[in-house]
């Protein structure tokens, strides 16, 4: 049963990649499993709730990543740039298309904006975090690492609906060049510390 729910809401995420959440249908959530509207309705009664929980599957994944790479066995400095480069729009990014979607339905939807509120709120203590555990260790200076945080991700989410809404407007390099140099200057460090050099 808990495996049949999660394929729905793989489904449902697939989805709304595809069609955007306003145009998703239950039906469409089906026809990709080979199953009935029933079967998609009785574990999500409605499709605001299967949205909303496919938004919810997607955040977990996503910050079970984050957390992964935040909990690496090196420096503060390195995790988080690889924090920040993963979260980082490339233009391949396919879970940025689906984000947005929500972003824009969360303006209507309050069970959607509870999910987005709570995934940014989350990522942001996530960063906050590991900016702390930097400056403790006297990597880099960093006077608010929870300021730090906000700053660092409205570059990027920024960043993602220029990228994912005008493909090929920014070369995938300057983006990435942008946000080693947001880093840098937000932890007070030279630019090729990031990478060792």
């Amino acid at each position: 049963m808990e495996q049949r729910r999660e394929e729905i809401l793989r489904a449902a995420v697939e989805q709304i990649d595809t069609r955007g959440v306003g145009a998703v249908r239950i039906a469409d959530v089906a026809s990709a499993l080979s199953v009935s509207n029933a079967l998609v309705l009785y574990h999500f009664a409605t499709k605001e709730k299967l949205v909303a929980a496919a938004y919810t599957y997607a955040a977990e994944g996503d910050l079970a990543h984050l957390r992964k790479l935040l909990g690496r066995r090196t420096t503060a400095l390195r995790r988080l740039r690889a924090a920040v480069r993963w979260y980082a729009p490339t233009g391949q990014a396919k879970g940025w298309k689906v984000w947005i979607e929500g972003w824009a339905a969360s303006l209507r939807e309050p069970a959607l904006r509870d999910v987005a509120r709570d995934l940014d709120r989350q990522w942001k203590a996530a960063l906050a975090e590991v900016i702390a555990e930097g400056v403790a260790a006297g990597e880099f200076h960093c006077a608010d690492p929870e300021s730090t945080a906000w700053r660092l991700t409205a570059l990027l989410d920024g960043l993602a609906v220029q990228m994912t809404s005008y493909a090929g407007s920014l070369p995938r390099t300057t983006m990435l060049r942008w946000t080693d140099e947001a880093l840098a200057r937000e932890l007070g460090v030279e630019q090729g510390a990031l990478t060792g050099r």
